[in-house]
């Protein structure tokens, strides 16, 4: 998290909060005076106010949480939780989507695939990532890497952070659609542990092309939609402006999805959301990841694609 939080539209009392708090500290170091208790008070008043505001997100507002410039992106779990990660590159017939990140590296003690949708931390790289909305090519990278792991026996980690799959021309000449269809025929059928966390952004194909899997969690406020707010307003009523009515009508956030059975888990997240501490969000991503792979690993793995299979046919 960069020194400066940046605040939602919703949260000016938590930022008016925020500043008091700073406030009293920096009159009482340049004083010599000890505001303790006034400060105590404050932060205790902020906590109330963040969880009455957390408690009663609507739809659009949970949609700005999940999209939160400084919400932690796929890099920070790469730096946090997984070491020795070795990059994997291409899909052998076209070239390296930036978009999907793909590699092999260590969740503590276990060897693991990574495939994930990667956002960038600033400007430049969000357009060398192209704000992580995938190409074909980066369906095919992750389809042929997953396949690699299947051949070793390595469990599959999915960490989904995308509004959706790129819609350019180029990208529907090479098959976008086909790329994302032969990865969910694909994908139920690998012999292998795939557990499918969506981290941010759970955009329609875009999210589904790598998202299935033995087990998928939501971080708790991120959000799962078959089309963005946006998209859905501009289709429905022809007004991009009435997203935040669309993404109340959409039921996209982690409690909803969960109550639909198109999940398995909430990972929960700090109060005030993931980009308020990245590391304890990091830390119950990991957490998850290990408990899930543990009681993954006590089923035959033919009782999990049987499983899958039936779960992909229950939701058509």
């Amino acid at each position: 998290m960069t020194d400066q939080l940046i605040y939602l539209d919703f949260e000016k009392e938590v930022k008016n909060l925020d500043q008091q708090i700073k406030e009293l500290a920096k009159y009482g170091n340049q004083k010599g005076i000890s505001f303790s208790s006034e400060v105590h008070k404050l932060e205790k008043k902020r906590i109330i106010v963040l969880s009455k505001i957390y408690k009663k997100l609507s739809g659009w507002q949970t949609v700005q949480i999940a999209r939160h410039p400084q919400r932690p992106v796929l890099q920070d779990y790469l730096d946090l939780i997984v070491h020795d990660f070795r990059e994997l590159h291409g899909d052998k017939i076209f070239g390296d989507d930036k978009a999907i990140i793909t590699g092999f590296g260590k969740i503590r003690t276990k060897r693991v695939l990574i495939v994930g949708h990667n956002k960038g931390k600033n400007t430049k790289e969000n357009i060398t990532r192209n704000f992580g909305c995938p190409h074909p090519e980066g369906y095919r990278k992750a389809l042929c890497k997953m396949k690699f792991a299947e051949k070793f026996n390595i469990p599959i980690i999915c960490f989904i952070d995308t509004p959706g799959a790129y819609p350019g021309i180029g990208a529907e000449e090479r098959g976008q659609a086909h790329a994302i269809a032969t990865n969910l025929f694909s994908i139920i059928r690998l012999k292998v542990p795939i557990i499918c966390i969506i981290i941010g952004e759970g955009g329609s194909g875009g999210a589904l092309g790598i998202g299935i899997g033995d087990r998928i969690a939501m971080l708790e406020y991120s959000y799962y939609s078959v089309i963005s707010p946006e998209g859905c307003a501009a289709i429905l009523w022809r007004d991009g402006t009435k997203a935040s009515e669309a993404a109340e009508s959409l039921k996209l956030r982690s409690s909803d999805i969960l109550k639909l059975g198109m999940i398995d888990d909430i990972i929960s997240e700090p109060l005030g959301g993931a980009h308020r501490s990245i590391h304890d969000t990091v830390y119950n991503v990991e957490r998850y990841i290990v408990e899930t792979l543990v009681k993954l690993n006590r089923v035959k793995i033919g009782n999990l694609v049987t499983k899958r299979d039936n779960f992909s046919v229950h939701r058509k």
